[in-house]
């Protein structure tokens, strides 16, 4: 086969031999004597180019640890796909074989960092196959393969002498280390190929965690925020220039580009995302499925059409359906501001009909599928009660901060600030975060607070973000999916957010493992609000009661023979704050404080005790897994601050305390020791 060396891309015939761990070249089939070898435990990496890159049909890449370049080619696909195996097979361990699985186009070692081990680096085993990168750990079996095109996050940190690629996806980060710099150009410029999008259709896009393309959900988290009140939107039209500019930003690479009022119009933004719709050479629709979503659109019988739709929904591609999903959604929600921007739900069927179908207009049937999708948008996707919820929160929360901040003239409408705290409540521990993203959570508002002060995580480290409440001398850890957004629009003058260490959580994650089922009964001490009437219970004490707390109430019985409850709550509506006022009594300080909103709005509320400090560790854990559906902490750890320094921040009471200095050790006692001496007696 044809050879070439580093640097020089003539190619000269040789013949090769691959054997025992040594690929030699020599000047013909009868030379003795080689004119080179490379050495099987020398290469790090071992690259397939697409057919002509080098201008030979079929060639291959050979990368050593002495930063030389070995480039192969051949006539026949065949030929070059049997050698690239027997070379993999030659330098691959036996620790890494899975990745010989299946074909590759960058198969090879790196220095790398992950997880919670971000001391030092080690050497991982890494294989590019399409949009998927592979790695095997020395210390664990072959990883979940990263989803190029799902990443989070794709940077490149440090100077040109000591690069780092950043990859993030989900709750996990990998660093990749470039040593040799030869070969790690080679893997960058494949990965950000890899993570870019791949063509016009909707699954070759950059897409998030839910399936959606990053460019759809950038422009739609963007007029959620900033348009939804806006006169005509999606009705007016941006300027051509600044609106193709935008848009040819956003296809080269959507994750990179951060949409900000100020820099970009509402208009521009809308008329970007329906241009990017309508040029779909598929259509989100499907050219197979668009005439029959036209057709169901005809159907005189109501019931019968939405049956329809569902059925046609369940039979587009996952990424069509999820994006269908998403805008309608949105649309759903721009609707509900049409006494302020004008879009009633047929205006928007108007401009978004031809768009999604790519019709001339002239066809009302597309204008009606879009109509009847937002007006039964709840049956047709299956949006229950609990989502609904959280969605009309959230976008209530947007409009009255917008609204707030434009009226006070201390912000620019849009900018919404948050104010953290580190630990504790303290000036010199605050910090202000300016534009609050409609997507963000509880998780990442926590590793922008740790980041911004270089906090590290170390192993069994649990930062959470608490909403604590001052007033109610008591605090919620907040889930780490929880929409930071409805939480801020919440707060009352009373309450603040804090980052800190979730003391208990592994004592609740060791219970939620060792145990069967997601129920739990037992006795507790009760006490109801004293604007609470109707259970019948005297005023101004804690009452024994039993509770039983299943995967979707909590239920409270006079006693453990009573058949009936006295009352029972949804348990996705309660909102469960660690600590009871001290002014109430407490019998002991294991308490904690169950809130419930009505539809309504009204607040009701009720105060439980437990004997003993494992106890209510079990309920709380219980609460936790129910209301999540199982997933109380990150399946995947966090991303990891940059440095983990060697200081320690404090030790501050999980449940914010009053009183004398007796009173607090005891409280504190309660919720912050040991997790793990306490499990020693169960």
């Amino acid at each position: 086969m044809g050879a070439s060396g580093k640097g020089c891309w003539e190619f000269s015939r040789r013949w090769c031999v691959l054997s025992d761990g040594v690929l030699s070249y020599y000047e013909n089939e009868r030379a003795v004597t080689p004119n080179g070898e490379i050495r099987a435990s020398e290469i790090v990496c071992l690259a397939v180019p697409p057919p002509d890159t080098h201008g030979f049909e079929h060639t291959f890449e050979v990368y050593t640890e002495g930063e030389r370049l070995y480039l192969f080619g051949l006539e026949s696909a065949e030929q070059a796909h049997e050698w690239v195996k027997c070379i993999a097979k030659a330098f691959v361990p036996p620790l890494a074989e899975d990745l010989l699985a299946r074909d590759f186009e960058r198969l090879g070692r790196l220095p790398y960092k992950a997880g919670l081990s971000l001391q030092r680096a080690q050497e991982g085993w890494f294989s590019l196959s399409g949009s998927e990168l592979r790695a095997v750990f020395p210390d664990g079996p072959c990883e979940e393969p990263l989803q190029l095109r799902k990443l989070q996050e794709l940077s490149i940190q440090g100077d040109s002498e000591n690069q780092v690629l950043v990859l993030v996806e989900r709750r996990r980060t990998l660093y990749i280390q470039g040593e040799r710099r030869l070969d790690f150009m080679g893997w960058l410029g494949a990965i950000q190929k890899a993570a870019a999008s791949l063509g016009d259709t909707l699954s070759e896009q950059q897409l998030g965690d839910s399936d959606i393309p990053v460019i759809v959900y950038r422009c739609v988290d963007y007029i959620t925020q900033c348009g939804l009140t806006s006169e005509g939107i999606y009705r007016k039209c941006g300027q051509t220039s600044k609106t193709q500019r935008l848009l040819e930003s956003l296809r080269q690479d959507a994750r990179s580009v951060h949409l900000k009022e100020g820099e970009q119009h509402v208009d521009d933004v809308s008329s970007a995302l329906k241009r990017f719709l309508r040029d779909l050479p598929d259509g989100l629709f499907t050219r197979a499925q668009r005439l029959t979503w036209l057709e169901a659109s005809e159907i005189e019988d109501e019931e019968e059409k939405v049956s329809r739709y569902r059925e046609l929904l369940v039979r587009l591609p996952p990424v069509n359906r999820a994006t269908v999903k998403a805008l309608i959604s949105h649309l759903y929600c721009v609707q509900c501001f049409s006494d302020t921007n004008q879009m009633n739900v047929h205006n928007l069927a108007i401009v978004f009909g031809p768009t999604l179908f790519q019709t001339d207009g002239q066809d009302y049937k597309a204008g009606r599928v879009v109509e009847d999708l937002i007006n039964h948008y709840v049956v047709v996707f299956s949006v229950d009660e609990e989502e609904l919820r959280k969605q009309r929160e959230e976008i209530t929360a947007i409009v009255k901060m917008r609204v707030a901040g434009t009226a006070s003239g201390t912000q620019h409408a849009g900018d919404f600030i948050c104010t953290v705290y580190l630990e504790e409540k303290k000036a010199e521990t605050e910090q202000h975060i300016k534009v609050i993203p409609a997507s963000m959570t509880a998780e990442e508002l926590t590793l922008e607070i740790l980041d911004r002060r270089n906090v590290g995580i170390r192993e069994k480290d649990y930062w959470t973000c608490f909403e604590v409440n001052e007033r109610e001398e008591a605090e919620r850890p907040l889930h780490f999916a929880e929409k930071v957004l409805p939480i801020l629009h919440r707060l009352g003058t009373d309450s603040h957010l804090v980052v800190k260490k979730h003391q208990a959580m592994e004592a609740m994650l060791l219970y939620l493992g060792s145990r069967v089922g997601d129920t739990k009964h037992g006795m507790m001490k009760f006490r109801e609000d004293r604007s609470l009437l109707g259970l019948g219970l005297p005023s101004g004490g804690f009452h024994d009661r039993y509770f039983i707390l299943n995967s979707s109430c909590l239920r409270l019985y006079k006693e453990v023979r009573s058949h009936r409850p006295e009352k029972e709550w949804p348990v996705k509506s309660l909102k469960v704050y660690l600590g009871v006022k001290k002014k109430l009594r407490p019998p002991t300080c294991w308490g904690f404080t169950v809130v419930h909103e009505t539809e309504k709005h009204e607040k009701q509320q009720w105060y439980l005790c437990c004997d003993t400090q494992m106890e209510l560790r079990e309920w709380f854990a219980t609460f936790l897994f129910v209301q999540h559906d199982g997933l109380v902490w990150p399946s995947e750890p966090s991303r990891v601050s940059r440095a983990v320094p060697e200081v320690r921040l404090g030790s501050v009471s999980l449940i914010p305390l009053r009183g004398s200095e007796n009173e607090m050790r005891r409280s504190v006692a309660a919720f912050t020791s040991d997790p793990l001496s306490l499990l020693r007696n169960v």
